[in-house]
């Protein structure tokens, strides 16, 4: 089949890269049944006109304007393979001409849950703290090292946000026999319930939590959200748990809260990536540091390219994406949950 006669795909996935996307046999079925442009995603843009009239997937996340969605007249779907819907490109003039705009992300919900239940329980049990200590000749052994531990099992529970990040954890959660209340005012309080989890207030779930876990994608109407009196509400010795984005808590009120003691926090994300290496957060006791790899496993970029070509055979069939969540025309302006830039 000549390349006229494939379907035009324009690459631009950075930061991916369709290496990292796509398993070997996977890219390999994508380039036999399509055309494949690859280029930087400044340079769109510029293409030949040409071109862009052809283009029937774009995968990415590059600024668009609005001329140039009007150039990409066979222009059928977006797929956003870096996980965050960005405020870059005009929504409603695609939603209008009906092209799909689709984001991967879901395939980071488990790996980003299961280490958010490793760091809920390192917390509870102070596992990082007691191999330190025993590497360092400095263990305590039995109760006298358990203090300050407590039991996730049977624990009240907070999230703030439930979308797939906040599914996937309340799963593994299940066994654990807890008390699960969320805030999220993006969703119907009959979908909390059928999850298993009470609606509550943004108040209730800080004020009635041992354990809180920050899973909400940031907004133009959240972000600074949990701020220095959000932390004082908390209870005494509660943790709370970052795993969406810096952007929705004041990073400098919680380290104060957590430096006071009067809470412990564990993050994956900071506000600048990676922090100064004399950041305070670094050093803070009580504070439980990951670098930003919760959900950066290979066989979570891989479901990426799985998604894609499944939505693509669907798509060349006239039918409508099925494993990609697609961007909600009331709320996808609203998103701010960018990629942070790293130093």
């Amino acid at each position: 089949m000549s390349d006229q006669a494939r379907p035009l795909v324009l690459s631009a996935p950075r930061p991916r890269t369709l290496e990292l996307i796509f398993a070997p046999e996977a890219l390999a079925r994508l380039r036999d049944e399509n055309e494949v442009l690859e280029v930087e995603p400044e340079d769109i843009a510029g293409l030949d006109p040409v071109i862009l009239g052809r283009v029937r997937y774009l995968i990415g996340q590059p600024a668009l304007s609005p001329d140039t969605v009007a150039a990409m007249a066979s222009l059928r779907c977006i797929f956003n393979v870096e996980g965050n819907l960005l405020d870059n490109m005009p929504y409603e003039h695609l939603f209008a001409r009906g092209v799909h705009v689709v984001t991967t992300s879901q395939v980071f919900a488990e790996p980003v849950a299961e280490i958010g239940l490793g760091l809920a329980l390192d917390l509870a049990r102070g596992i990082t703290d007691a191999d330190l200590a025993f590497r360092q000749g400095r263990e305590l052994w039995g109760a006298e090292g358990n203090a300050s531990a407590r039991l996730l099992s049977g624990a009240d529970i907070g999230f703030i946000g439930f979308g797939d990040l906040g599914n996937a954890l309340n799963r593994l959660l299940q066994g654990f026999r807890a008390r699960v209340r969320a805030f999220d005012p993006w969703l119907p309080p009959s979908v909390l319930r059928e999850n298993g989890v009470e609606p509550a207030s943004l108040d209730e779930v800080l004020l009635g939590s041992d354990f809180v876990f920050v899973v909400a994608s940031v907004t133009s109407e959240n972000r600074g959200l949990l701020d220095a009196r959000s932390f004082a509400s908390m209870r005494k010795g509660a943790a709370l748990i970052l795993l969406s984005r810096a952007g929705v808590v004041d990073f400098d009120a919680l380290m104060d809260a957590v430096r006071s003691g009067h809470i412990l926090a564990a993050s994956d994300v900071f506000p600048e990536e990676p922090p100064a290496k004399d950041h305070p957060v670094r050093s803070l006791p009580g504070f439980l540091r990951s670098a930003h790899r919760a959900g950066a496993l290979d066989i979570a970029f891989k479901r990426m390219g799985d998604m894609v070509l499944e939505d693509m055979a669907l798509m060349d069939r006239g039918l409508p994406p099925m494993r990609c969540k697609r961007a909600e025309r009331e709320t996808v302006s609203r998103m701010r949950s960018k990629p942070v830039e790293r130093n």
